[in-house]
C-alpha cells in the first residue's frame, strides 16, 4: 500500500512528516511526499492552522482530496496538522467523507488506523524530503508566550523541549545520512530547555552538536527577542560550525504596539540585542518578520517602523499583514481596527524598502569570495547559498558552470554579479 504525505505550513510541520514517513516505512509501506501526481491508496494531509490564508490553502486541499476519493482515486483520506488540532469538531461535521482527523501530537493514532504500531526505536529516524545535504532539527514544541496576536500556544500547548541526548543522537542519525547542515527550528528557540534543565539551554545544545565529524553548518532559526541567551552570540563568534545567521523576529519596534502585542521588551531592549549581534560578529546575517496593521497601529507608529528598517538594515526580511485570529488575546481584547488594506498596502511599503536595501547589500559582495553550499542545478545554474542565507526563504547564488559541480558540496565562489534577491558567481 502507498502513503502519499501532503505537508502544508512550516518546516515544523515537515519534520513531523518526516518521521512519520520514517514509521511507515519501516512498517512496510510504500511512501511518498507531495506527490500531487503519483497514485497513492491513502493520503495523509498535514496542516497549517495558523493565519487565514494558510488555513484557507489547508481546506483547500483537503477538498480536493475528498473529490478524488469520491472518484474512487483513493481509498483513505486522513487530515493532521495545526487546522485539525484546532478545528477538529468543526472539520468532522463540515467533511465526514474525511476518515479521521489528528492533532499534532497523535502520530501513535495515525499509525494505529492503518494497522501500523509505532516503532519506538525509529524516534531518532527520518526520511528526509528536503535535499540530502541538509535538514531542519526540531528541539521543542509549544511555546510559552502569550503574543497577543499568536494561536500557536492553543494549538500546540507548552512548550516541551527535546532533549540534548535524543537530539544529539537524532542529528548523528541525520549526519551519517550525509546531512552536512543543521538547521535548528522551534516556536521559540530562545527558551529551549528551560521546562528540562530549568535554564535557556540553547548554548549547551550548541556546544554538543559543534563536536558532531562532518557536520559543517549549523543555522538558529525563530528566536524571540526577550530572555535571548547572550552567550549563544559568544558561541557563533567562537564557532566555526556556527553560521553567522539568525532569524530573530521583531515583529514591531513602537512601543506601544510592543506592549499590546504582550511582546516582553520595548524598543530600546531589542535595539541592544541587536546591535550587540553586529557589534560582537561585524559580518552577521540578521533575517527577521514584520506585522503591519495590528490593532491600534497608527501612520505614526508604522512611520517609526518603517525608519527603523530603513536605518537598521536588516539582511532578511518578511512581513505579514496581521490576520485577526480567533482565540488569541488580540481578538479578544482588540477590535480589528486597520482596514485590509492598509494592512497590505503598509507591507508592500516595507517589502518595496527591503528590495532596495537587499540589492545595495549584494552590491557590496561583488569581487569577494564565499563558501558556497550546492543545493541543486536548475535553468543552466547551479544553485548554492552562503552561510547567510537559510534555504527556500534567503537569496541564492546562481553559478554558471561548465565544470561538473556536486550537489551538496562546498566550494569557494567568486561573486561577480548582484540582483535585489541573487548573487551571481563563478568558481575562484
Amino acid at each position: 500500500m502507498t502513503v502519499n504525505i501532503l505537508t502544508l505550513g512550516c518546516s515544523k510541520n515537515l519534520v513531523d512528516s518526516e518521521h512519520l514517513l520514517a514509521q511507515f516505512r519501516t512498517s512496510g509501506y510504500r511512501v511518498l511526499h507531495n506527490a500531487y501526481d503519483q497514485a497513492a491508496e491513502v493520503v495523509i494531509i498535514n496542516t497549517c492552522g495558523f493565519i487565514l490564508d494558510a488555513k484557507e490553502e489547508s481546506v483547500d486541499s483537503i477538498l480536493s482530496y475528498i473529490e478524488e476519493k469520491r472518484l474512487g482515486k483513493l481509498q483513505k483520506l486522513f487530515v493532521m496538522g495545526c487546522l485539525s488540532e484546532r478545528y477538529r469538531d468543526e472539520l468532522k461535521k463540515e467533511m465526514p467523507e474525511v476518515d479521521g482527523f489528528f492533532g499534532v501530537w497523535e502520530m501513535p493514532a495515525i499509525l494505529e488506523s492503518l494497522g501500523s504500531k509505532l516503532d519506538q526505536r525509529l524516534m531518532h529516524e527520518r526520511e528526509l524530503t528536503t535535499p540530502s545535504h541538509y535538514a531542519y532539527l526540531k528541539i521543542s514544541e509549544g511555546c510559552n508566550r502569550s503574543c497577543a496576536f499568536c494561536a500557536i500556544p492553543g494549538i500546540r500547548g507548552m512548550q516541551q523541549s527535546i532533549s540534548i541526548e535524543d537530539l544529539v543522537k537524532e542529528s548523528h542519525s541525520l549526519v551519517n545520512k550525509g546531512v552536512r547542515e543543521l538547521i535548528l527550528i522551534a516556536q521559540d528557540l530562545t527558551n529551549y530547555g528551560i521546562d528540562l534543565y530549568g535554564n535557556r539551554a540553547l548554548p549547551q545544545l550548541l556546544r554538543e552538536l559543534v563536536k558532531i565529524e562532518n557536520l559543517e553548518w549549523i543555522r538558529l532559526h525563530y528566536a524571540y527577542p526577550t530572555g535571548f541567551p547572550e552567550e549563544v552570540i559568544d558561541l557563533m563568534a567562537s564557532e566555526e560550525k556556527i553560521c553567522n545567521y539568525m532569524d530573530i523576529p521583531i515583529q514591531h519596534v513602537n512601543d506601544d504596539i510592543l506592549t499590546a502585542m504582550g511582546r516582553g521588551h520595548n524598543r530600546e531592549k531589542l535595539e541592544q540585542l541587536l546591535q550587540k549581534f553586529r557589534k560582537l560578529i561585524p559580518d552577521v546575517a540578521l533575517r527577521t518578520t514584520v506585522l503591519t496593521g495590528f490593532p491600534g497601529e497608527t501612520e505614526e507608529a508604522f512611520s517609526e517602523l518603517v525608519t527603523f528598517v530603513k536605518a537598521f538594515r536588516f539582511d532578511r526580511l518578511g512581513v505579514f499583514p496581521y490576520s485577526h485570529e480567533e482565540d488569541t488575546p488580540a481578538y479578544k481584547n482588540f477590535e480589528d481596527s486597520v482596514p485590509d488594506t492598509v494592512k497590505s498596502e503598509r507591507a508592500a511599503e516595507l517589502m518595496e524598502l527591503q528590495q532596495e536595501i537587499s540589492l545595495k547589500l549584494n552590491e557590496v559582495k561583488v569581487g569577494k569570495a564565499f563558501k558556497v553550499l550546492i543545493d541543486r542545478k536548475e535553468e543552466g545554474y547551479y544553485v548554492g547559498r552562503t552561510q547567510y542565507d537559510s534555504p527556500e526563504v534567503d537569496n541564492e547564488v546562481l553559478i554558471e558552470e561548465d565544470t561538473t559541480l556536486s550537489i551538496g558540496h562546498f566550494y569557494m565562489v567568486k561573486i561577480t554579479g548582484a540582483g535585489e534577491f541573487d548573487l551571481y558567481g563563478s568558481l575562484q
